[in-house]
């Protein structure tokens, strides 16, 4: 069997990018989105598409959160063919963070108790958003995905324990997501001009990473203006 190959050379960093924006509620995630260029597609998880008003090129698809898995099915059998026949160019998937959230509510109805949730709903989380996530991802089009964020307790290379700034997701959910991202960025307002800014380089304090320029911060309004 012969094996294709071809020159890293010929790569495009920017070609279909895969990018995390997670930060405290109010910091101006969903509000961001005004700043992609061209036609933008967003899956409202949380209902907070409302500052989005107004926008010419942003269409919002709405999502049943008393109902997410059943939401999602018919958003993972549909999009495909909307985005193709719409001529999108950026899906936004706008906080999986609540999706979390309201997986395991609706989980927890389902119950011998009708409220707490199960030790297999756990295991049975991590598969899902895994599955889901690997389907949104392989979607020939640039990818925007938003999180709440939490300070966890991470630990480094060297074994030590940090308290560290990261996408609200339980742990290895997040990880796995972490990996196929291209760019992850905390957002944080600061508190002397109130700009709105975004941190792109990790360390043992925050989360993030940037494979698709030089950048290790950016102003909102330059995010998608990548550095090539």
């Amino acid at each position: 069997m012969t094996i294709n190959f071809a020159p890293a050379k010929g790569l495009k960093r920017i070609n279909n990018w895969r990018i995390l924006l997670y930060g405290k509620p109010g910091v101006g995630k969903t509000s961001a989105i005004r700043n992609l260029p061209g036609k933008t597609l967003v899956v409202d998880l949380d209902n907070s598409s409302r500052v989005l008003a107004g926008e010419d090129n942003i269409f919002i698809v709405p999502f049943d959160r008393q109902h997410p898995s059943q939401s999602m099915e018919e958003l993972l059998r549909d999009i495909p063919t909307t985005i193709e026949e719409n001529h999108f160019d950026t899906l936004v998937i706008d906080n999986v963070s609540s999706l979390e959230k309201d997986w395991f509510v609706e989980k927890g109805r389902e119950s011998k108790n009708g409220i707490s949730n199960e030790l297999q709903h756990y295991s049975q989380w991590t598969n899902y958003f895994a599955r889901i996530m690997t389907v949104i991802y392989e979607l020939p089009i640039n990818i925007l995905v938003t999180a709440w964020e939490v300070n966890d307790d991470v630990p480094n290379e060297s074994g030590q324990t940090f308290k560290k700034f990261v996408p609200e997701i339980r742990a290895n959910s997040r990880n796995g997501l972490l990996g196929l991202t291209d760019m992850v960025g905390r957002m944080m307002i600061n508190p002397d001009t109130g700009n709105r800014g975004v941190i792109l380089s990790g360390n043992d304090f925050v989360t993030a990473k940037n494979r698709l320029d030089n950048r290790t911060a950016s102003s909102s309004e330059d995010l998608f203006k990548f550095d090539v």
